[in-house]
């Protein structure tokens, strides 16, 4: 995805950025999706950069589009993503703050009033064993009083029959784990995990781990976005 978003910038234009799953047929993204300002992106998002405060974290931040919008408020962000092709195209649209970091890294020890992830930004936990770990994560860089603003989708729809019930196997992995594999050109990415999560089993896991959601905005199409914050905190 790094090098899909440094061609487009640079060229003007990208070849096809491809993406494979286990679970699904081939898909593609399409580039200049990720390049999309305010007035285009989805009411959900708008919504979250509307209510992201204070020092903002922007997650996988890609090609920078939130975090530009965020800079044209007059609010302070800082973008992360792993990819340092990411970054430099960041910094060159524009983006004041941007750095090649992995939230996951505890040496990133830096603090935040709003932790933003945009796109289905509960995907970067990867699966839901995970989100222990996430949240305590959450613990470390949130300043008091600071919330996350996470959408995601619930993929139930998938299993939707005729008569309207879903026929989801409760014996198997839950249905919003998915692995995933880009390629762009001649480069395959490794496989990754990514979580799609229901609000429902977010909120449970939020609650279990100190933090309360708060379900702020459905979209179209079972889509969400989620407010969480530690419980007792209203500062």
């Amino acid at each position: 995805m790094g090098q899909a978003i440094a061609d487009f910038h640079q060229k003007g234009g990208a070849k096809l950025l491809r993406v494979f799953s286990s679970q699904f047929e081939e898909d593609e993204i399409p580039v200049k999706q990720l390049f999309r300002g305010e007035s285009q992106m989805p009411a959900i998002e708008r919504k979250a950069l509307e209510m992201a405060q204070g020092r903002i974290l922007d997650v996988g931040a890609g090609s920078g589009c939130h975090s530009l919008a965020l800079q044209q408020s007059g609010k302070e962000v800082l973008a992360i993503d792993i990819s340092s092709l990411s970054v430099d195209t960041m910094l060159s649209r524009g983006v004041r703050q941007a750095r090649q970091v992995n939230l996951f890294d505890n040496s990133f020890c830096e603090t935040f009033d709003t932790v933003l992830m945009l796109m289905n930004g509960s995907g970067i936990v990867g699966r839901l064993e995970n989100l222990p770990q996430f949240f305590r994560r959450m613990k470390q860089i949130l300043r008091p009083g600071g919330c996350i603003l996470m959408d995601s989708s619930d993929l139930r729809y998938l299993f939707e029959e005729e008569d309207g019930s879903f026929a989801i196997d409760l014996a198997a992995s839950y249905y919003g784990e998915v692995d995933f594999q880009m390629q762009y050109g001649k480069i395959k990415g490794e496989p990754f995990d990514w979580l799609y999560i229901d609000f429902q089993t977010l909120s449970y896991y939020a609650a279990e781990n100190g933090f309360v959601a708060e379900l702020v905005m459905e979209g179209e199409h079972y889509d969400y976005l989620a407010r969480l914050q530690l419980k007792g905190d209203n500062s």
